[in-house]
């Protein structure tokens, strides 16, 4: 995405905010963004351990938590967010919440009921996860029948939106946001925006 190569835990910052985003937009800081977009919600994933601590003291300090949603493949990063955040934290569900999802979608007795008790607050999930279809209208029905809205990502067809959208998924994460406004605007889900 940038113009320097490198894993960013192996640089120093002054390395890192020469880089430039497409050749031109730099690279912020967690807090920059926050107060750069004041009024943006955003889904953030922590991609390594080092990162969960930082994260947490930026949102505390930012007092962001109520426009942010923290979601990993890691059950062990989802537990620390949860527990340095407490529960104003929004997270979606862990692997094996999600597994317990699947598994109460399909009927298996006591899954649901295990799901009630759950700190997560959002489902997010691939189409597919472990060749296991998870975004299917099952699934999307156990989840509202919980409370919790689903996101499926990483959806970068117009088919694939329009599908998901019919099956009734609250939320959608795209490589191609001006394909998925398309999308929503050909449904009449893009939100019009009023001014003055």
């Amino acid at each position: 995405m940038t113009d320097r190569r490198g894993l960013v835990a192996e640089l120093t910052w002054s390395e890192v905010s020469v880089a430039r985003v497409g050749g031109t937009e730099p690279v912020l800081r967690f807090e920059e963004l926050l107060d750069a977009f004041p009024e943006a919600c955003l889904n953030i994933e922590p991609k390594h351990d080092a990162a969960v601590g930082p994260l947490i003291e930026a949102l505390r300090s930012a007092r962001a938590l109520d426009r942010v949603c923290i979601g990993s493949f890691s059950d062990r990063r989802l537990a620390e967010v949860r527990l340095g955040l407490g529960s104003d934290a929004c997270t979606s569900l862990g692997q094996v919440e999600v597994a317990g999802l699947r598994a109460a979608a399909w009927g298996l007795p006591g899954f649901a009921d295990r799901l009630r008790r759950r700190p997560g607050l959002c489902v997010q999930i691939p189409v597919r996860g472990h060749g296991i279809l998870l975004a299917d209208g099952s699934v999307i029905k156990a989840a509202h029948d919980l409370g919790l809205p689903v996101h499926v990502w990483t959806i970068n067809d117009a088919a694939d939106m329009h599908r998901l959208l019919d099956l009734g998924v609250d939320g959608l994460m795209s490589d191609r946001p001006g394909l998925l406004r398309e999308v929503l605007e050909q449904r009449g889900e893009w939100p019009a925006l009023t001014t003055g």
